[in-house]
This record gives structure tokens, sequence and C-alpha cells, in this order.
């Protein structure tokens, strides 16, 4: 007899694609109507499992095993990007959802804003594992629209709730099941991916400052053009990078915003924001190196003032090493020759909490590598294939 309940794992999984659905996909962006509706839906299936469920004051539901342990805590978020894919997130939760329905000793968590609708990010996981202030509460505006996150709490009926906070103590690890995002599976002709890491982000901002003036009047020797001197640093950074970078590095930018942005003005100022991953710290301190030179170099060159800031830096998270062993065993027993190791190139809220405990992560294939758009899809046979690979590492991680 199956451990899994495959065919209720996919019941459940497509029942909550149906709060907020949009085209093939869904819309429930942090704290709104839908997001909160799938968080109340969510705590009935957990109660149908037998634990005790409730929603905490920052958002996230939180589903509690009755038993005695050793625990696990499985989980991932159920809040999406905007106009977006109906797994990224949702998949390990339900997941979460059917371990849990199979009689395991897990806990089940959906943490709240993982996808950074609002300043900071990752509000659930932080939270939970004490590290999110109330001055950071205070702070935080959503990205969407400036909507400061208290009132965001407020319209969504949980102002005044008590937030939970993890006791590492009562588990053994954390599983967290989640589409690759990414085509690396699906090339290889495979169906599971046993995650080794998760990669740190450090995330930057440049300006440049130039001088703003008439775009017919000023000769093209005259020009302090902050626009002009954005497009070279980005080529030269795009240039040199590989230079410095490893094998599965990637930097992106994310923004290019010129002052004042008419049509017939030469830009004052740019602004960019910018990023670059890798799972290897000492790769990523080579990046920066690399960043700063180019910088440097464009200060040299240029008439523009160009100016680097750091906006964050987050550290990579390895995956522990008995959790990996027991997703391969368990891969290696349902999908023989049809799985790999390797790297997460996206954040996710493991990466917070393995500050406090053991964390593994099981990859599914993403068709056609397609992810935060509402066509993110993942065939039924892989999504059933890797919940029970999930549920075969968990009881054996249990039980060694």
């Amino acid at each position: 007899m199956k451990l899994i309940d495959t065919a209720r794992f996919l019941k459940d999984l497509n029942e909550l694609r149906q709060i907020g659905q949009y085209k093939t996909g869904v819309h429930r962006p942090t704290y709104s109507p839908q997001d909160m509706e799938s968080r109340r839906w969510l705590v009935a299936r957990l109660e149908e499992c037998g634990l005790e469920a409730e929603i905490d004051g920052i958002g996230n539901v939180f589903g509690r095993h009755k038993g005695s342990g050793p625990h696990l805590l499985a989980g991932s978020h159920i809040e999406s990007q905007n106009y977006a894919g109906w797994l990224d997130g949702a998949l390990g939760v339900m997941a979460g959802v059917a371990l849990a329905r199979a009689g395991l000793p897990v806990d089940v968590a959906a943490f709240a804003d993982e996808e950074g609708h609002f300043e900071g990010g990752f509000l659930g996981s932080k939270s939970l594992i004490g590290i999110l202030s109330e001055e950071e509460i205070d702070r935080s505006r959503s990205r969407n629209d400036g909507q400061p996150l208290r009132e965001a709490l407020a319209a969504a009926g949980l102002a005044g709730k008590p937030r939970l906070q993890l006791d590492p103590s009562r588990y053994k690890g954390f599983f967290e099941m989640h589409i690759e995002q990414g085509t690396q599976l699906e090339n290889a002709g495979l169906r599971a991916g046993v995650v080794t890491g998760i990669v740190a982000i450090w995330q930057w901002r440049i300006t440049i400052e130039g001088m703003q003036d008439h775009a017919g009047g000023t000769t093209m020797a005259e020009r302090r053009d902050a626009g002009l001197t954005a497009v070279r640093l980005l080529a030269m950074i795009d240039q040199e990078m590989p230079k410095a970078c490893g094998p599965r590095s990637v930097w992106t930018t994310g923004r290019i915003v010129l002052d004042p942005g008419a049509p017939s003005i030469i830009p004052g100022g740019a602004d960019i924001l910018f990023q670059f991953r890798d799972i290897d710290v000492p790769t990523l301190e080579r990046m920066e190196d690399c960043l700063r030179r180019c910088v440097q170099e464009m200060n040299r060159r240029e008439r523009c003032t160009v100016t680097l800031h750091n906006v964050s830096k987050s550290l990579p998270a390895l995956c522990e090493p008995k959790m990996m062993a027991a997703l391969d065993a368990a891969a290696e027993k349902l999908a023989p020759g049809k799985w790999q190791r390797m790297p997460s190139g996206a954040g996710h809220d493991a990466q917070y909490i393995a500050r406090v405990m053991p964390v593994a992560m099981l990859f599914t294939p993403s068709i056609k590598g397609i992810s935060h758009h509402w066509a993110e899809d993942t065939k039924e046979e892989d999504l059933a294939l890797c919940c029970e690979i999930l549920g075969e590492a968990a009881k054996s991680y249990l039980e060694g």
C-alpha cells in the first residue's frame, strides 16, 4: 500500500488552484482577499488531517501534529506573484498536507509573503524563527502600492494576533518540495531534483549623477548623460563578470530608471537595481570585486559620477547531508536513474528555516522552465511521483 494518497494530493492542489484563479495560473498577492481565503481554506484541510491549525499575526498558517515526536516540519507558501503560477509555493504546502494525511508526525507551515510583496520579504519564515522585529514591520510597505504593512495586516483581520515562533528542539528537520523554476530537469529528461543548497542573493543599487539638459541645444561633447553611462556600465559588467563567476552564477539588472525620463531631456540621473546569485561565498566575493572594479573604471572614464550601494547580502543555505541521502534513496527507488542532485537558483523559505534546523528540498520539473507567469506548469504524474519520493524520504529519515 502506498504511503501517499497521490489522488487526494492532486485533488487538494487543484482545489487550491481555484482560489484567485487567473487564466491557467493564480493571482493571490499577500494579504489580498484571495490570499486570506486560501489561508482559511488551508486551515480546514489541516484540521481534516487531525492537526491543530491557526493563522498567526503575520499571516502564517501553521498546523501542529498532536502526537509525540520526533517531528518534521514541512511546507512553503501559498501567496503568489501577481498573475502568476499555481504551483510556486503551493506545491510544497500541499505536499506537507499529504505527509500529514499519511499519518507522519509532521507540522505543516504556509509561510507569509515569501514572494516579497512587502519590503523585506520572507516575512513569515523570518517571524517564525524570531528575526522579524516590530520595527521592521512598522517600516515595511507594499512594493505594489506603498500600503503600510500594519494597514494590510489590519485589513486582513490579523492586527493584534500573536506571532508564532518555532521551537527548533521539536524538529528533526524541515522538508520543502518545490517546482524547479528552470529547465535543467526537463532538458535532461529527469523527473526529480535533490537540492544541495539554496543560493545567496547579493543585491545592489547603482546611482549615476549626470547633468540634466536640453536634448537639442547641448552638444555631444558637452553632455553628462547618466543614461549613456548606465548603458556602458551594464555592458562592461556583463563583459567582465564571466571572468569572476562560477558555473551556476547569474546576474540580473532588474530595474533602470532615468530621471526625468522625458524624450527631449538628457537624463541627469539613473537609478539601477542589480543582483547576482551563487551558492559559494568566495565566488560571490569575486563577483562583488568585479562589480566594484567596473564602477571604479566608469568613474575614471565618464563625466558622470557612479555610486554603488549594497542593499542586502543573504547567506547560502546548504542542505543537510542525511536528509539529502534519504531523498536520494527514495528517488532512486521510485524513479531509478531519473533524478539528480542540483543547487537551487531561487530563494526559498528553507534558507531561513536552515538557520535553526536541518533542511532539505526536492524539485519537480517545470515545463519549459516557466515560473512567475500564469503559464507555469508541471505534469501531474511528476507532481505525484515527487510527492511519493518526499513521503518515502520523510518516513526513512524519521526512522533513521
